[in-house]
């Protein structure tokens, strides 16, 4: 980036430039030679760099202001990051450790409900990863199901999210059980002592922003495709995932993830079976190389624990394949041959790892 300015940069069009530049060269992740390819993976993955465009450009510019933070849903249908949850309806703001915030909502039905604050964002330097989690289950919550929570570095009686100085962000996970029948909290945040209205746009804020805004549509593009790459090293497996690695990656820290990668001819079939732990919630899904979640608005490709069918001795057999064999827990491909998998258990004391095996589609 030029040493000029932030206002001769945002007068002469360089900030527009370096941003520009900067997303041409994202694109590289999704040209890498390890990447697959095949026009409508590759096409996946170009319209994946636009999806994060704009995320970035909501969480760095339009929504970037920690006195004045917004509540808002990046991560949904045609936004997918990191093996998104389909289960889950996500909510993020831009906070600053130097401030003490208030979250006001009502509890709702939703299955599971949690808050984390968090530092660092992908393709920045520094330190990344959680400072302080709440769920709901520890909430004083009011017989008419209101709350509210403190969100603060300096310690608050009741109800109280911690932070460090150099926190940046929240994220409000929430997740169904049962979509349909399920209503999600109703949330809002506040910044405490605030009353003045936001100051007008400065050429720096601009400059800043657009610059993180192409920093995080490039570090996050690489980041889960080396993730991806990874896990193509021992294809149609479902290890246990580093918790550390998923923690710096803002992770859910009640959270247990086994996450591989699939691949699968025409007639074949990837069978995965395991006995759940008893936890709070579990759920399985198929991604596309990118970790995208697939399109769950059209295709079964996901189950959780309340969806699925257990058998008699409280195991469950996941079966991935690329049409309906007629048997319970089938995951559909979604038209896809290849692709990443993640498997999670919520608050589980233990961690049983899932066997795999890939069958023809005539065995099943």
């Amino acid at each position: 980036m030029s040493k000029r300015s932030a206002a001769e940069r945002v007068l002469n069009g360089e900030t527009w430039t370096d941003f520009c530049d900067a997303l041409k060269h994202a694109g590289e992740v999704v040209l890498r030679d390890s990447t697959p390819m095949d026009p409508f993976e590759r096409a996946e993955g170009f319209r994946y760099l636009s999806r994060l465009t704009r995320v970035a450009l909501e969480s760095f510019v339009e929504f970037a202001d920690p006195e004045f933070p917004v509540l808002r849903r990046p991560s949904h249908e045609t936004v997918k990051i990191g093996a998104d949850n389909p289960d889950n309806h996500y909510e993020s703001a831009a906070i600053r450790g130097a401030y003490d915030y208030r979250i006001r909502g009502t509890r709702g039905t939703i299955h599971y409900l949690g808050f984390g604050t968090y530092a660092g964002g992908y393709g920045e330097d520094g330190r990344r990863g959680q400072d302080g989690y709440i769920e709901a289950k520890n909430l004083a919550v009011a017989p008419d199901g209101r709350f509210e929570i403190v969100v603060s570095a300096r310690e608050h009686p009741g109800n109280w999210l911690p932070m460090q100085p150099d926190s940046s962000l929240l994220i409000v996970r929430q997740t169904y059980r049962d979509r349909d029948k399920e209503e999600i909290a109703k949330l809002s945040i506040e910044r405490i002592g605030t009353k003045a209205g936001p100051a007008p746009l400065t050429a720096e804020f601009l400059d800043t922003g657009l610059a993180r805004a192409a920093a995080y549509v490039d570090g996050t593009a690489a980041l889960f495709t080396d993730w991806s790459e990874g896990f193509a090293q021992r294809k149609n497996e479902l290890p246990k995932f580093d918790s550390e690695v998923a923690a710096a990656a803002h992770g859910d820290p009640n959270i247990c993830y086994f996450h591989g990668y699939w691949e699968l001819g025409p007639d074949q079939a990837l069978v995965i079976e395991v006995t759940p732990p008893k936890c709070a919630y579990w759920n399985f899904q198929v991604n596309n190389h990118w970790m995208e979640s697939l399109d769950y608005r059209y295709h079964r490709i996901a189950v959780n624990h309340h969806g699925a069918c257990l058998r008699d001795d409280g195991s469950v057999r996941l079966i991935l394949a690329h049409r309906d064999p007629g048997v319970d827990n089938w995951l559909d491909t979604a038209h896809h041959c290849r692709g990443t998998m993640c498997l999670r258990w919520i608050g589980a004391d233990e961690h049983p790892e899932p066997t795999t095996q890939v069958v023809s589609f005539s065995e099943l």
